[in-house]
């Protein structure tokens, strides 16, 4: 049904609701992840298929709207929504079909990783995917898609299949191996620059229902040793073996050791993927090293493991990212990042360190748009707050941290954790070579840059 303002009338058809300032639900609809983030699209068009995603990009297009695409909202920059803009809102599309046979998932664009891990946990299959649940499948997948089981799978672009895409021109088209490869290549790492995926086909992996997970949790003065045995310890380990570690304020949470809570910690995140006495082996030596003043590895199902960081990742809060890519983590990279830590301006801050290695390091380099993939520790400054009168040292600290540490740098980065930095930061993210190909790709899929608020690659000309 068509529900608009007089001023916005057009003759398309949704099947969705379409909210617009001042009607039920339009300011929920508009919120984000990122607390930071207060903007007002001129109508929000929730869509229920991809013929609704056509109808409103093509009402958008007449008019000569701004155009945003909300999955789950959960960018760091926002992008799923901006002043003025029409957003086109994936939301309902939640489709899943999980062929167990094949071992192949068919996922709506607007479908969470924890609307997904659920699903396929039911025929006792998973394919990596975020590791905060409430984030969007699409976003993540389009960026590259880094999650707990990369060093065993891939990233999720590595399992991406098919993709079901409505152009800037408004054709719905398909992109696999077989049909538009160029697109199929751009759209796995390169961001949302070449379309709206309305479906992703993804390839699922036999995981759980059990996999041997959690942490182990140390008093901030081990930070240094414990961060050096854990990289030396994951250089080194079987693609079976994941995790991170954490440096961050523990929470007061009841897992916690009474004397902890709210104190700076060091934590573990270790994780095993297949049998779980064979991953106790593989752990042993994390597990037995300290010893941990808290061990809260066990076997849980993989579903927990997914939603283990949720509690610290919450909606609303104020954001702001930074991260790259090292080839190494010399001891005093260690040291230095440990100071930094130490003197983090909000309790709810962390800093992630991510191994990199197994299977996604295997993957031909040119096979997909994403790049860095020998790098062996990707590091996401995360500063996040409540306090709005907090926000200009949160973001001078997270500035500050990043330059810090950029000595040791690659001198790349995850496109999903790249913030406000700007066009140059995009362009690093690829090297030149492979920028330039995009942006090639670019000209040909969106020559007008329609999509342009995530990540822009801008086309060529």
């Amino acid at each position: 049904m068509t529900v608009l303002d007089p001023d916005l009338r057009s003759s398309e058809s949704l099947h969705g609701a379409v909210l617009m300032p001042g009607t039920p639900h339009y300011d929920e609809a508009r919120t984000v992840f990122n607390g930071m983030i207060d903007r007002h699209p001129a109508m929000i068009a929730r869509c229920s298929d991809s013929a609704d995603v056509v109808a409103a990009l093509g009402y958008a297009r007449a008019r000569g709207l701004e155009v945003t695409v909300y999955g789950g909202g959960h960018a760091v920059t926002g992008s799923a929504v901006a002043d003025g803009a029409v957003c086109i809102d994936l939301r309902g599309m939640k489709s899943i079909d999980i062929d167990a046979s094949t071992a192949v998932a068919r996922v709506g664009g607007g479908c969470t990783w924890g609307e997904l891990d659920d699903a396929g946990q039911a025929q006792g299959l998973a394919v990596t995917g975020g590791r905060v649940s409430h984030t969007g499948v699409g976003g993540l997948a389009l960026g590259s898609g880094s999650g707990w089981l990369e060093r065993k799978f891939g990233f999720t672009c590595d399992n991406l299949l098919e993709a079901e895409v409505v152009t800037a021109d408004g054709r719905t088209v398909t992109a696999s191996a077989r049909e538009n490869p160029d697109l199929f290549w751009g759209l796995r790492g390169g961001g949302g620059n070449f379309g709206i995926v309305t479906r992703f086909t993804l390839r699922m992996h036999p995981v759980g229902p059990q996999v041997l997970g959690g942490m182990l949790l140390y008093p901030a003065e081990m930070s240094a040793v414990v961060l050096r045995f854990w990289r030396d310890f994951i250089l080194t380990a079987p693609d079976e073996v994941g995790g991170a570690v954490g440096l961050l304020t523990a929470p007061p949470l009841e897992f916690v050791p009474a004397p902890l809570r709210g104190q700076r910690v060091v934590a573990v995140i270790p994780f095993y993927v297949g049998d779980l006495a064979e991953g106790r082996r593989a752990l042993t030596p994390l597990v037995e090293f300290g010893p941990p003043a808290a061990d809260l590895v066990q076997p849980m199902p993989y579903t927990a493991m997914q939603q283990l960081i949720d509690a610290g990742n919450l909606k609303g809060l104020s954001n702001y990212w930074r991260a790259d890519f090292y080839d190494s983590l010399p001891d005093e990279a260690v040291d230095t990042l440990v100071d930094i830590a130490n003197r983090s301006v909000s309790p709810l801050s962390q800093i992630i360190v991510f191994p990199g290695g197994g299977a996604a390091s295997r993957v031909p380099e040119d096979s997909t748009a994403f790049s860095t993939r020998s790098a062996s520790f990707n590091i996401h400054y995360l500063s996040m707050w409540a306090d709005p009168a907090e926000t200009e040292a949160n973001i001078a600290y997270t500035r500050e941290a990043d330059a810090t540490m950029k000595r040791w740098a690659a001198g790349r980065v995850y496109l999903n954790f790249i913030g406000d930095e700007g066009p140059q930061r995009i362009e690093e993210a690829f090297g030149p070579e492979r920028f330039l190909r995009l942006r090639q790709l670019k000209s040909t899929w969106d020559p007008d840059n329609v999509f342009h608020h995530n990540h822009n690659i801008p086309p060529l000309g």
